[in-house]
C-alpha cells in the first residue's frame, strides 16, 4: 500500500510539473509577442521548464542519492521560477490574477518536491538502520 501511495505522488509531480511547463511556455509566448519582453521571459522559460525536465531525469537516477540530488535541482529551479515571476509581477508585465494563479501552481510543485525529498531521505536512513 505504501508503494502505491509513493507511486501516485510520483505520477502527480510528473503531471503537475509538465502542466506547469506548458503554462510557462504560454507565458513566454505572451511576454515575447505581446509585451516585447525577452530577457526575463527567457529566464522564466529556462527555469520553469527545467523543473519537469529534472523530475523526469530523476526517474532514471542511478542511486537513491542521485534521485534526491536531481529532485533537489528541480526544487531549486522551482524556487528560482518564483523569483522571476515576482519580478514580472512587480514590473507590471503580468497582472496579479495571472501571477497568483501560476505561483499557486509552482508552490504546489515546491511542496510536492520537498515532501518527495524528505521521504526519500528518511527511506535511506531507515535502510541503513
Amino acid at each position: 500500500m505504501k508503494n502505491e501511495k509513493n507511486k501516485s505522488i510520483g505520477n502527480l509531480i510528473i503531471e503537475k510539473s509538465y502542466n506547469f511547463a506548458l503554462r510557462i511556455v504560454k507565458l513566454y509566448k505572451y511576454l515575447s509577442e505581446n509585451k516585447k519582453e525577452f530577457v526575463i521571459a527567457k529566464q522564466v522559460l529556462r527555469c520553469g521548464t527545467s523543473i519537469g525536465a529534472n523530475i523526469y531525469e530523476a526517474q532514471s537516477a542511478e542511486t537513491k542519492k542521485d534521485f534526491i540530488h536531481k529532485m533537489g535541482i528541480a526544487l531549486k529551479e522551482a524556487k528560482e521560477t518564483i523569483y522571476w515571476l515576482n519580478l514580472l509581477k512587480d514590473s507590471d508585465y503580468i497582472d496579479v490574477k495571472s501571477y497568483n494563479s501560476i505561483t499557486l501552481n509552482c508552490d504546489e510543485i515546491i511542496k510536492l518536491i520537498s515532501k518527495i525529498i524528505s521521504t526519500s531521505k528518511k527511506n535511506i536512513t531507515n535502510e541503513v538502520k
